[in-house]
């Protein structure tokens, strides 16, 4: 109901004298509006940043497991480090002293494994992707440099090109440096 003499809108009868009769005149309620629709343009934004910071974190911590990963492997096998072939199965299974299955002989010795499961890369066009492989193809979310040693994430695009603009943000989000994510 509308009070013509007041211009406001009544909420209960407005002669009751009650605290239910009185009334937000309609000023006051575009206000509130606006002032939610305020706090509303700012919080989208900064709510989508943190989906995009947790995504760069994930990385980093991935990279840092896959690499230690890695250094665990070279250490219980003399120095060499995986070979870029079978990687994926000398990190996430028990490997002999070459790196191959164990046989079960007498005095062979298991090792491994280093890492449960390979993670999926969190970000950029192959995001999802587990394999680990020396070069990008169907499925490869991580690119491994087998005389180094070092697994980086799989930051190309369609044409294998390296996705600058996500490089950038990685770098700029996390403790990642550029030649970490795209340097042989």
């Amino acid at each position: 109901m509308t009070d013509r003499r007041l211009n406001r809108i009544v909420i209960g009868h407005p002669d009751s004298g009650s605290p239910r009769g009185r009334a937000f005149s309609l000023i006051e309620l575009v206000i509130v509006v606006v002032i939610i629709g305020i706090i509303g343009a700012i919080a989208v934004p900064r709510m989508s940043r943190g989906a995009e910071g947790a995504s760069i974190s994930a990385l980093a911590g991935d990279v840092v497991a896959l690499n230690r990963a890695v250094d665990l492997y070279a250490a219980e096998h003399n120095g060499d480090f995986p070979r870029a072939a079978n990687i994926n199965e000398q990190l996430t299974a028990k490997t002999n002293l070459n790196g191959a299955v164990p046989t079960g002989a007498p005095g062979e010795i298991a090792f491994g494994p280093y890492i449960r499961v390979i993670p999926p890369l969190p970000i950029g066009k192959k995001k999802g992707n587990t394999l680990i492989a020396a070069a990008d193809g169907a499925g490869v979310g991580w690119i491994y440099y087998p005389v180094r040693g070092i697994i980086r994430p799989n930051l190309t695009k369609a044409g294998g090109t390296v996705d600058e603009p996500l490089v950038t943000i990685v770098i700029n989000g996390s403790t990642l440096i550029r030649d970490d994510l795209v340097g042989p």
